[in-house]
């Protein structure tokens, strides 16, 4: 086995998409398989996109979302249409918004919440079928991961500003769905390597508008690199093994 293709930097590197796709079809099958329904019956999409982006830590109890956390997260969106899209959500009740920014859930917001984990749960079972012992290493790897890049996050220290700290450890009520674990954590996953993009487009002089705009070419390698490289911290935790296990189950899942 070549071991030097399965280091923490390179696996961060070819994950990436596989983490995307899966994820990606898990959200698709939400929407198909119910959520768009369930949305409307609360407002539709005005009253609930956010609570939908923020599900996993707003559905916990006394959950929030703090004002930097919460610009991370929507780094590449307007802030403007932003702060009008929360200040609708708060209008339909969905929301509740401090006074130092701090986004949570109402008790609407929190009992959508609860609607939207069942159908998730629903429509993963179906798009996973036949996959359940898949799921289950990947969940408990991902487990692994988060936990571990928890840790890193803490010994690093200050947090504010960070998408994957706004949003880690996700909400898992007793008997939660292993599918629903499973998008829910490659979620907060993704979050973790937004924070290292961010940071490595940051240092190579961007913006978010900027490194949305930036081509193809030498300098989107060099930060795509360079995002891998900060993103590798968490898989230190995983053998050489469990590395291209994970990489070979996500590749198996449809979606």
């Amino acid at each position: 086995m070549n071991t030097v293709e399965l280091a923490p930097h390179r696996i961060a590197g070819l994950l990436a998409p596989a983490v995307d796709r899966v994820f990606r079809a898990g959200m698709l099958a939400g929407r198909e398989g119910g959520g768009a329904e369930l949305s409307q019956r609360y407002g539709g999409p005005t009253a609930s996109g956010f609570l939908v982006d923020l599900r996993t830590r707003l559905a916990a109890p006394g959950g929030t979302v703090d004002g930097p956390g919460f610009a991370a997260i929507t780094r590449y969106r307007d802030p403007v249409v932003c702060r009008r899209t929360v200040d609708k959500q708060v209008a339909h009740g969905m929301l509740h918004r401090g006074p130092d920014g701090a986004l949570s859930a109402t008790e609407r917001g929190a009992a959508f919440l609860a609607e939207l984990y069942q159908v998730h749960a629903e429509v993963t079972e179906e798009l996973w079928d036949g996959h359940a012992e898949r799921v289950s290493r990947l969940v408990a790897v991902l487990g692994r991961l988060l936990s571990y890049a928890l840790v890193l996050a803490d010994e690093e220290g200050d947090r504010t500003g960070s998408a994957f700290a706004a949003m880690a450890p996700p909400y898992e009520p007793e008997g939660t769905a292993a599918g629903v674990l499973l998008l829910n954590r490659l979620g907060t996953l993704r979050y973790h390597r937004a924070d290292a993009h961010a940071a490595a487009w940051a240092a190579a002089g961007h913006t978010a508008g900027s490194i949305a705009a930036l081509p193809a070419g030498p300098e989107r390698l060099a930060i795509e690199l360079e995002t891998d490289r900060r993103a590798a911290g968490p898989y230190s935790v995983l053998s050489a093994d469990e590395r291209l296990t994970m990489l070979a189950d996500l590749a198996a899942l449809p979606g």
